[in-house]
């Protein structure tokens, strides 16, 4: 630090504190003697402004008041300048009992304190300003922007805008439809509307851009903001949600275009995890899948909550040097948290859980693409269920463990489906022979995720279309990453043994919609195609199966579901290389207990009738 610099931070409020005291004790003297000053009130001033100038001063440098440690004119600092005056006034009241001359009037500490504070507290705010409006975005460079909302997603952009000097936004006005915030005005930006004024807002600012800052709003909300933003020549952006933004607040670096994913709607995620992740701080946690979408943001997450070791398993090597790396941007492959297995090697699995001991365990290795799934059958018994049960009898001594499930294991049609259910009941079975917490969670489909509708579209629209839907009534429930496993890790802390946990999904998308809202932001026209659905779909998902109650004892948003056991030795007589139509037919005896194989399975189960998702073209 210069001296220039170590002037203005270390010695220049205290000079200004010190004027403020003897300004302060001045006019308490001079009104309390009517300004008739001799030598004698003189001089027992002057010992009073010195004795309160170095009690400022020492009570001061005890607070850290001059040593840097508080942003100016922030609330840490306000509290620190009030407690130091009030003990400096009071120390001088004392010492103006004490001293064998009372140099002045018993009034004159208290009051001159008090217009010492206001004179130090102000000369504050006004440097506080003189830095705001320094830090303000160069006005010729700056483009004006409208926000829409004013709550904390709003509040955070203002601010971050207003403070960034070289930044490309000046926030201009807020948009708003709580009419309890009409004239609010967040860090001098004032609320100029609702969203019936955009228009004319737009007009009157010289604004030609909005920024939507909700941080959790419904597709309809989106929607509308945005085709009334482009009905008047407008740009339209976003920021995330909160849920997506783990690591920091949101500022200016957030802002983007829209996506589908917003124009889809943002589930209102209200999750305490601190509160609840204190079954994984100072813990040795195991992903397996941690590769995959929902294992890679299970690794980030977690690896905010401080485990002892984050191990990260998975057989391809590339998705696992890619979480490594979101997560640590210097970590090499030879990282000990980083583990290369494949859940079919059964001696492998037991060797990583006797020498590595993991504590909690989430289990998100899987297949999971339907289609192929429907045509080799024997590939997702391999990995879905023998995998799963060679991670179920090696975590002998977890105390918890957590199987990633699906909403296809509700009344199972699929080969997924099926798969996903018998994992759910072997976990159940588990539950029931070993001491540790286990439990499953059960979810759809994730916005984003390699392989989605999402994938699929966005490639058949690079390619020029058409974009291809089986059915205009199919829908499927979606939610990001970000908040599946916001409450997969919520859900993990209040499950109980053997349980499914379903989580919240908001209501059912139509994959019409999905298709048709990617088509508008495609930068050509795109042909929407209906290819109908073929034997095996679902029309609708469900999150419960027959005879599931939808009970919520603990979070609003986590439903807790009974889960019927099924002993792996049953399991063990499948064959993974049986005939495709036999194996099916097992699977189902397995999942519902009966034989044969359900009229509504025949279709899917032949070569040359398999179908793909629903919602998702032929061969995705």
């Amino acid at each position: 630090m210069d001296a220039h610099a170590w002037w203005r931070r270390r010695l220049l409020p205290l000079a200004v504190d010190g004027a403020a005291w003897a300004a302060g004790l001045s006019a308490a003297v001079l009104t309390r003697y009517e300004f008739a000053m001799d030598g004698r009130r003189i001089c027992g001033l002057g010992v009073a402004v010195t004795l309160a100038v170095v009690l400022q001063c020492g009570i001061g440098h005890a607070r850290h008041l001059y040593r840097g440690r508080y942003a100016i004119g922030s609330f840490e600092e306000v509290r620190a300048v009030t407690s130091t005056v009030a003990a400096t006034a009071g120390l001088l009241l004392v010492l103006d009992f004490v001293l064998w001359f009372r140099p002045v009037p018993v009034s004159a500490p208290l009051l001159g304190g008090m217009v010492a504070l206001v004179l130090i507290l102000g000369a504050r705010y006004l440097r506080r300003l003189q830095l705001v409006r320094r830090d303000r975005p160069n006005l010729g460079a700056a483009a004006p922007v409208l926000l829409f909302g004013a709550g904390r997603a709003g509040s955070l952009l203002v601010r971050s805008m207003l403070h960034d000097p070289a930044g490309r936004y000046l926030p201009v006005g807020i948009i708003d439809d709580d009419h309890r915030k009409r004239n609010l005005h967040i860090l001098g930006v004032p609320v100029v509307g609702r969203r019936a004024d955009i228009a004319s807002a737009l007009d009157r600012t010289g604004a030609g851009m909005v920024v939507f800052a909700v941080a959790n709003a419904d597709r309809e909300l989106v929607c509308d903001i945005r085709e009334r933003v482009l009905a008047a020549g407008a740009q339209f952006k976003v920021v995330p949600s909160v849920t997506e933004l783990v690591d920091h607040p949101v500022g200016v670096r957030d802002i983007r275009d829209v996506e589908v994913t917003d124009l889809l709607g943002r589930h209102q995620i209200d999750t305490d995890l601190d509160s609840v992740g204190h079954y994984l701080t100072g813990k040795r946690v195991l992903v397996t899948g941690a590769g995959g979408s929902i294992g890679s943001e299970l690794c980030r997450q977690i690896h905010r909550f401080g485990p002892s070791e984050l191990l990260m398993l998975d057989k391809d090597e590339t998705a696992l040097q890619g979480v490594q790396l979101s997560i640590d941007p210097e970590a090499s492959l030879d990282d000990p948290s980083v583990i290369l297995a494949d859940l079919r090697d059964q001696a492998r699995i037991r060797e990583v859980f006797r020498r590595r001991r993991p504590e909690v365990v989430f289990h998100a290795a899987a297949l999971k693409h339907l289609t192929l799934l429907q045509r080799y059958p024997g590939e997702a018994v391999k990995t879905n269920i023998f995998g799963t049960l060679a991670v179920l009898e090696a975590a002998e001594a977890v105390e918890r463990f957590v199987n990633i499930s699906t909403d296809k294991a509700a009344d199972p049609i699929s080969v997924l489906g099926l798969t996903k259910r018998i994992t759910e009941r072997l976990t159940a079975d588990t539950a029931q022979r070993r001491p540790g917490t286990f439990l499953s969670v059960r979810f759809g489909n994730v916005l984003g995720s390699r392989g989605s509708v999402f994938t699929t579209f966005s490639a058949q629209i690079a390619g020029g279309g058409p974009i291809t839907v089986t059915d205009p009534e199919v829908t499927r429930y979606f939610m990001t990453v970000q908040e599946a496993v916001h409450l997969v890790i919520q859900a993990a802390a209040v499950g109980r043994d053997g349980e499914a946990l379903v989580l919240e999904m908001g209501k059912p998308v139509p994959i019409a919609e999905v298709a048709r809202q990617m088509a508008a932001l495609a930068p050509e026209p795109v042909e929407i195609r209906y290819i109908g659905l073929r034997p095996g779909e679902k029309r609708h998902e469900e999150l419960f199966g027959a005879g599931e109650v939808d009970r919520r004892p603990i979070h609003p948003l986590i439903a807790h579901v009974e889960v019927p056991p099924l002993e792996p030795a049953r399991v063990a007589r499948l064959h993974a290389d049986e005939d495709p139509e036999v194996l099916i037919a097992q699977l189902v005896e397995l999942c519902h207990g009966v034989s044969g194989l359900p009229r509504h399975l025949e279709a899917t189960a032949r070569p040359g009738a398999l179908s793909p998702p629903e919602g998702l073209p032929r061969g995705a």
